[in-house]
């Protein structure tokens, strides 16, 4: 019995030798604890010296998303060919010649067409009124000095000061005599529809889209009332 009172004691000294490192200590007394980790590269700090903050089972850490590229501005091509068509109705014949030679002249793009706007009264050859009597002479010997005979100087209406070079009843007629003027070296000379009962003239217009602003700032400005649409 006493044997093994020793033995227990013994055994209980030897232990307590060993917790407190009385046989010795290892070179590096780390090693051990740290063979004892379970993956510390997971484990993460959450707080130095202050209270974490409370999370639910279902929270996840906010992925952060890579940035987005900044997209190219996209470019809307703008069709070059894109064509209108204007017309002006009942317009005096003087104020229709205004627009016809302001279209002629700043916009030569745009195909002019000229309609009688009341009942038909043919095809007119004419060069557009001049500023006055003594205008009109001079332009009427000019076109005798060109072997041109066979007109008149309007003395009165809204196409005073006008030198008429023929009325026609058809366009092919009107058309005729208007390149052989032209071929004698008349060069202001128009070919027309004649006024018809109402005494007004529409002019059409065609031509590109992008000129649309342009075109009707420089025409609509010099008339008391636009009377300009769309040709249907």
């Amino acid at each position: 019995m006493k044997i093994l009172v020793f033995l227990l004691v013994l055994a209980n000294l030897l232990l307590y030798a060993f917790s407190n490192d009385y046989l010795g200590k290892p070179e590096r007394p780390d090693a051990e604890r740290m063979a004892r980790q379970v993956l510390p590269e997971r484990v993460l700090i959450v707080s130095r010296g202050e209270e974490p903050p409370l999370t639910t089972a279902n929270e996840r850490p906010e992925e952060i998303a890579p940035p987005v590229a900044a997209s190219e501005p996209e470019t809307v091509a703008v069709s070059g060919s894109a064509r209108i068509c204007l017309l002006w109705e009942q317009l005096p014949a003087a104020e229709a010649d205004r627009i016809g030679s302001l279209l002629g002249a700043r916009f030569p793009v745009f195909t002019v067409k000229r309609m009688d706007g009341g009942e038909n009264g043919g095809w007119w050859i004419y060069i557009p009124p001049l500023a006055n009597k003594a205008e009109a002479d001079k332009k009427a010997g000019e076109l005798r000095q060109l072997g041109v005979t066979d007109y008149f100087v309007v003395q009165e209406g809204p196409n005073r000061y006008a030198i008429s070079l023929g009325i026609f009843s058809s366009e092919k007629g009107g058309q005729d005599r208007f390149i052989e003027l032209k071929g004698k070296g008349v060069r202001s000379a128009r070919l027309m529809p004649r006024p018809g009962k109402d005494g007004t003239i529409s002019l059409q217009a065609e031509g590109p889209a992008a000129d649309r602003t342009a075109l009707l700032g420089a025409v609509n400005g010099g008339l008391v009332k636009p009377v300009v649409r769309d040709c249907s």
